[in-house]
């Protein structure tokens, strides 16, 4: 597994971003190994965070902007964030503090969106970081590869969902 006092992130695993034309990884794909990451952190009693977004100042939401059908579980954290990242203008921040959390494994959907512009943010907050490079994809292939093999190991570790699981 990973540090004592980490926590899973997954980033907008909705049904409208899953079901994009997405690579290297369907977003079925990454669905499946999202489940089985947030499956080993609740089984270890580590954090499980769920993002989705909500586009701002709209009356109505588009259709499949919930979460994915049965994703969220009990004692899950839950966050609707309203930009690309997960941490401007919610309390995610304040509640991994509150849980002593200092490193993050993040996962989910786009790869260069939602994914790096947490990331990016969590660092800037000093959290460690741990991506798993097989449980993301982008919404082109080479946008992933960059991301995952130029950028990411510069700001922590890559790894698969094979090292969770």
């Amino acid at each position: 597994m990973t540090a004592v006092n980490s926590a899973l992130i997954l980033i907008d695993l909705m049904p409208r971003i899953v079901a994009l034309p997405l690579a290297p990884h369907s977003g079925d794909q990454v669905l499946a190994r999202g489940r089985e990451l947030a499956d080993a952190f609740r089984a270890c009693g580590r954090p499980v965070v769920m993002v989705r977004v909500e586009r701002p100042n709209v009356t109505e939401q588009p259709p499949g902007s919930g979460f994915a059908e049965g994703l969220v579980h009990e004692g899950d954290l839950v966050v609707v964030k309203r930009s690309i990242g997960a941490f401007h203008g919610t309390d995610l921040d304040e509640r991994l503090r509150a849980l002593d959390v200092d490193t993050l494994v993040v996962a989910g959907l786009v790869t260069t969106m939602g994914v790096e512009s947490t990331a990016r943010a969590a660092a800037d907050h000093g959290y460690r970081l741990e991506f798993v490079a097989d449980a993301m994809s982008g919404l082109a292939a080479d946008e992933h590869d960059f991301a995952v093999e130029r950028v990411f190991p510069r700001f922590g570790d890559v790894r698969r969902t094979a090292d969770y699981t």
